[in-house]
């Protein structure tokens, strides 16, 4: 029988517009936005359709709207005769996607998710103010040559590899200054190019302690289940999740250790996975997967475009 994935973008894919062309033609979407303002007490329907663009690129926004928008889309899918009877053996996501994975497993209900996506966001962003950090996407380096430019711009600051996103494509993270310098001797180390992310902080390393001991106290008293029927993949070993503490223990380590999105899309891949989703806003893990495998066959669901698309495949039998 066939296998089933779906993976759910992480920070980043943001981009105004998100789920406002599903949740205009789509009721039950339009309502998973409209639940959302509830839970969080602000307007982040209006901020996901309308912008501004800084205030949606902000980390406290951007963690809750991606999940939200992931959620609304997933919605519909569950809810539309067409795909209802598509259902994933396995889920993954990328980071901040892992929670959205994990709600779309029944491991976590929709209000305990948001507001534990809500936590994530508020707790980075404030780690992030308190020091001066940042990251680095490095293109065409292994990963013993990264870690190489990670050695040769450190100087005695923190600088490592905190994203094994595809062959050729590491992110590092570390002190701001140390990122600066891994840009400008990246190329000498044999990259085709090394490229500052837009980001608050450096995630994904030790310099997210503090966030990680705020979501640690919010995950303990969370309610979190592991349901069996489909399983999720963890970010940090990629393994699959066996009880609640095993999530909260992944959920808290992926703050402050790397992420081996390869790793585990390699994993599925050899054990038999064929049919990949990504839901969700953007393309990231769309591209992503075309890299780690060519023939890979993933449909991208994160737009009006896309869902339709998808429906027509259904129909079609495919």
């Amino acid at each position: 029988m066939m296998k089933t994935a779906y993976l759910f973008p992480g920070q980043g894919s943001q981009s105004v517009g998100m789920g406002a062309d599903i949740a205009e033609a789509f009721p039950v979407c339009a309502a998973v936005f409209d639940k959302a303002n509830d839970v969080l007490g602000y307007d982040l329907k209006r901020l996901c359709f309308e912008g501004p663009e800084p205030q949606l690129n902000s980390t406290t926004v951007s963690q809750p709207a991606i999940f939200v928008t992931s959620a609304a889309i997933l919605e519909v899918l569950r809810s539309d005769a067409s795909t209802a009877a598509l259902v994933p053996d396995v889920t993954a996501g990328l980071s901040l996607g892992e929670y959205t994975a994990l709600y779309a497993a029944g491991s976590m209900t929709f209000e305990e998710t948001l507001r534990l996506v809500q936590k994530r966001g508020e707790a980075m962003q404030a780690a992030a103010d308190a020091t001066t950090g940042g990251m680095v996407s490095i293109l065409g380096l292994d990963a013993e040559k990264a870690h190489a430019v990670c050695e040769g711009a450190a100087e005695g600051q923190l600088l490592k590899c905190a994203n094994f996103n595809c062959p050729g494509q590491i992110v590092i993270s570390g002190h701001l200054e140390a990122c600066r310098r891994a840009v400008d001797i990246a190329e000498r180390h044999g990259a085709i190019k090394a490229i500052s992310l837009k980001v608050a902080g450096a995630f994904h390393t030790e310099m997210m302690s503090p966030a990680a001991e705020a979501l640690g106290s919010a995950l303990a008293v969370s309610e979190i289940r592991i349901c069996g029927d489909v399983r999720t993949i963890a970010n940090v070993d990629a393994t699959y999740y066996a009880d609640a503490e095993q999530v909260r223990r992944g959920l808290v380590r992926q703050l402050v250790e790397p992420i081996l999105w390869q790793s585990c899309m390699e994993k599925l891949l050899d054990e038999g996975v064929e049919r990949w989703y990504e839901i969700g806003p953007g393309r990231v893990l769309t591209g992503l997967m075309k890299r780690i495998n060519r023939k890979a066959k993933i449909v991208n669901v994160s737009d009006l475009g896309g869902l339709q698309e998808l429906r027509s495949q259904r129909a079609g039998g495919k």
